[in-house]
């Protein structure tokens, strides 16, 4: 490797243009075509029913052809695919309208894995663990005020430990007060056995909330003396003390030391928590945190107040309201009336919020007024409080019925506390130089709003890296040699819909959709932008695969790139000159990926690949962050399910990967959380934990990057076979690296097969192959040094090579 930058691509011309030179590595082209080339013609209506609710089910293909005919009609698909004995397997998110589209379309659905209610049960669960502390506080709290024995502070646990040469005492306490008061605690320590308390010196512990409910105080120290007891004061003077315990860590060699602080979750979050959790990390430690406001606000979560009046498509008339639903249009009211008399006149009155259409009747009293008339008499009528519009593009020729009065409404159900306005993006930053003087890391989440893991996994690194600086040697230098940059939402306003109104909601919550669409009341869960498929890089108005021109599909790019606020705050995030990593954290199917991400149809061309030397690192470094990853609690991303994306996944065009890698010359790469959006909070809480682990290990390999220069060096261990005539083979490296091998005497490359776990501490997947099998190999570093300066492309010959037999004695 070479500490040259990775080369800023440009953007490639328009598919038909580039055919002719499809083996280019980089071209130099011009913007994207305003128009978008043609692709395969979705033949799928896939508009939502505000009435119905998502469910994940699963879609049974033929093979990747059928799978390209999916990804083309926009269906909004979770992040998996398998690839069996009979085809390939999908999971698409769909209501049961989209669902009989679908079959009616040709496709053919297996079985349904998550249903409404499971997401319905998930912020039941939520909402229960927040009142379940809730009531602990307050348990504690009638404690102390009916007892006058009881202190208001209480010590959970005082642990000291050891890492390296430095000694550690961690504390953890609740006040009754800590609720309401943000006031950090003093710990008194003694210097041992007999000494006075205080001796030992002192040090503040910190309040620590999550979802807006205190737990305890938290905070760890390095100290010069094994203490024996501490004490704490609380601010109104009442005291508890406690014995210090030996704390033993669990055997490893891991990189986390002796009483590594992690475990800073206890349910999901709102963006709007997710916020305030990383205001409040920021205002702790000034000295290695800020806060960023991203310079575009959203559009915010907030909707014109819009009613559908009728039931038939022909005589249905849609209202809007010209205020936002907060600002006033949920006041309104719209009443189609039967004035009861024939040979009435079609008339509108405004009575204050109240709109009144007296419909038009013929010689006997009949209705005769059209779903166009009423349209036409209540813009001119009520104009300035309303729009109304025929239903989806109908001539409005249909007879309109009689309604009672009917109460426009914006259908959102978050409370007060969470903003209808513009929202702000925030991110942390963290390091110790924040000047754009060291190596920039960016991770960034809940680009698709439903995903609830990922952005707990944003909070939880960001927790891991402020509270152990102080005591732990490999943090330390992370935050002193990175300026680490941290987005745990993306889209705020998404976020919130899928909390409080929609769980399935993949999108922003932008209306791009035309009045004579699905701009209505009724298409409500259909509005949005993908903004994973926004971006300016093999995009689909560059006519790359995987993205859709409908303002209803779950894929939609948009009206043009970059055209959403979100998707201008990660470019502008990405245009910081110093950041050269990236994670961009998604949910679900356990997939971990880089560039290229996108390919065009019929013919797969994909966008161009890395260099040899690039796609080493890309490897190499995989090994690493995968092996974090798996010390949790032993599960593994899995070798299939590991590589570029438009490889392991299916094409997504104008993703962020891709444009953090071709226009920024971004390692980016992109995680994909657990198996569900919203699983069980045991499981989130799991899945949080271990891919942490993983994001911090990105972090690492970030501060190695520049400065390795090693090769690895790998060896083949065999061992005599269950079965006769076979033999056990397993790989071991000299250090974290992929072990990419052939078993066929065919010369290894990156296509070759990756050895599952390669470089996992626990040890890798062991071979079962015919006794004497030619085993030729190479292994690959996070830096991107490979073993013996092999170059991996099919042409060089000093690869390892070895038989596979059991060594004589």
């Amino acid at each position: 490797m070479t500490d040259s930058p990775v080369p800023r691509w440009r953007r490639r011309l328009p598919v038909p243009t580039v055919l002719a030179a499809a083996t280019a590595v980089a071209l130099l082209v011009s913007p994207a075509s305003a128009t978008v080339p043609e692709a395969v013609a979705p033949t799928v209506d896939l508009v939502r029913d505000a009435g119905e609710q998502a469910s994940v089910v699963e879609v049974l293909l033929t093979g990747t052809a059928q799978l390209d005919a999916l990804v083309a009609t926009g269906v909004d698909l979770d992040h998996h695919v398998s690839r069996t004995e009979t085809g390939v397997v999908a999971h698409a998110v769909v209501t049961p309208g989209e669902a009989a589209a679908l079959t009616g379309a040709g496709f053919r659905l297996g079985r349904v894995l998550h249903r409404p209610d499971d997401a319905q049960a998930r912020v039941a669960e939520r909402e229960a663990t927040i009142a379940g502390h809730r009531a602990d506080n307050r348990q504690f709290t009638t404690s102390v005020a009916t007892a006058s024995t009881t202190s208001d502070v209480r010590i959970i646990r005082a642990d000291y430990y050891t890492s390296g040469t430095s000694q550690v005492l961690s504390v953890e306490a609740k006040w009754a007060q800590g609720q309401t008061v943000g006031t950090a605690l003093t710990v008194e320590r003694d210097s041992g056995p007999g000494t006075a308390l205080g001796s030992g010196g002192t040090q503040t512990i910190s309040r620590f909330v999550d979802a807006g409910v205190y737990l305890y105080h938290r905070g760890a120290a390095t100290v010069t003396s094994r203490p024996d007891y501490v004490r704490i004061t609380s601010p109104t003077g009442d005291v508890a003390v406690a014995k210090v315990q030996e704390w033993l860590p669990t055997p490893g060699s891991g990189p986390e030391g002796p009483g590594y602080q992690k475990n800073f979750v206890t349910s999901y979050l709102t963006p709007t928590e997710l916020y305030d959790r990383i205001h409040r990390l920021a205002a702790e430690f000034p000295d290695l945190a800020e806060i960023v406001e991203l310079p575009y606000r959203t559009n915010g979560y907030r909707r014109h107040a819009q009613a559908v009046l009728g039931t038939a498509s022909a005589s249905r008339v849609a209202v809007d309201s010209l205020a936002w639903g907060h600002q006033g249009g949920n006041d309104l009211t719209v009443e189609l009336a039967d004035p009861g008399t024939p040979d009435a006149a079609l008339t509108v009155t405004v009575t204050g919020n109240a709109v009144r259409v007296g419909l038009a009747t013929d010689g006997t009293g009949a209705v005769t007024s059209t779903a166009a008339q009423v349209v036409a008499a209540l813009n001119a009528g009520a104009g300035t409080l309303l729009r109304a519009y025929t239903y989806r593009g109908s001539a409005g020729t249909g007879v309109v019925a009689p309604a009672a009065p009917a109460a426009l409404s914006d259908g959102l159900s978050a409370p007060a506390g969470v903003s209808r306005d513009p929202h702000p993006v925030y991110a942390i930053r963290i390091g110790k130089h924040r000047d754009g003087s060291k190596l920039g890391v960016l991770a960034y989440a809940q680009e698709h709003a439903r995903e609830w893991v990922p952005p707990l996994v944003t909070v939880e690194t960001a927790e891991r890296l402020l509270r152990n600086y102080g005591h732990d040697g490999q943090t330390k230098q992370l935050l002193n040699n990175l300026d680490i940059w941290i987005a745990p939402s993306i889209n705020p306003d998404g976020g919130h819909y899928s909390f409080y109104d929609f769980n399935s909601q993949r999108k922003n919550m932008t209306n791009h959709c035309p009045l004579t669409g699905s701009a209505d009341f009724l298409g409500r869960n259909s509005w949005g932008v993908d903004n994973n498929r926004n971006y300016t890089e093999y995009s689909l108005f560059d006519g790359y695969s995987g993205a859709s021109t409908s303002c209803t599909s779950g894929t939609y790019a948009g009206p043009s790139e970059l055209s959403e606020p979100e998707n201008r705050n990660l470019d502008w995030l990405a245009a910081r000159p110093n950041i050269r990593f990236s994670m961009n954290l998604h949910s679900s199917g356990n997939y971990f990926m880089w560039s290229p991400g996108a390919y065009a149809l019929p013919d797969r061309l994909s966008a161009p690949r890395p260099t040899l030397a690039e796609e080493s690192a890309f490897w190499g470094a995989s090994a690493r962050i995968l092996t974090a990853i798996k010390r949790h609690r032993n599960m593994a991303v899995t070798p299939a399910r590991t590589g570029p994306i438009s490889d392991v996944l299916y094409s997504a065009a104008g993703n962020s990967g891709d444009m953090l890698w071709y226009r920024y010359g971004i390692y980016a790469w992109n995680f994909e959380v657990g198996t569900s959006f919203q699983p069980e909070w045991a499981e989130a809480h799991e899945e949080t934990m271990e891919f942490a682990n993983g994001l911090v290990e990105m972090m690492r390999v970030a501060r190695d990057f520049a400065k390795d220069r090693t090769r690895p060096e790998s060896s083949l261990t065999v061992t005599p076979g269950v079965a006769a005539g076979t033999v056990d083979v397993t790989f071991g490296t000299s250090e974290p690296a992929a072990v990419f091998y052939t078993l066929d005497g065919s010369v290894p490359t990156y296509s070759s097969t990756l050895y599952g776990s390669a470089g996992i501490r626990e040890g890798g997947e062991t071979l079962t192959v015919p006794a004497g099998t030619t085993v030729h190999w190479f292994s690959v570093d996070s830096a991107g040094n490979v073993e013996n300066n092999y170059t991996p492309d099919g042409s060089g010959r000093n690869f390892r090579k070895a038989p596979a037999v059991v060594p004589a004695g």
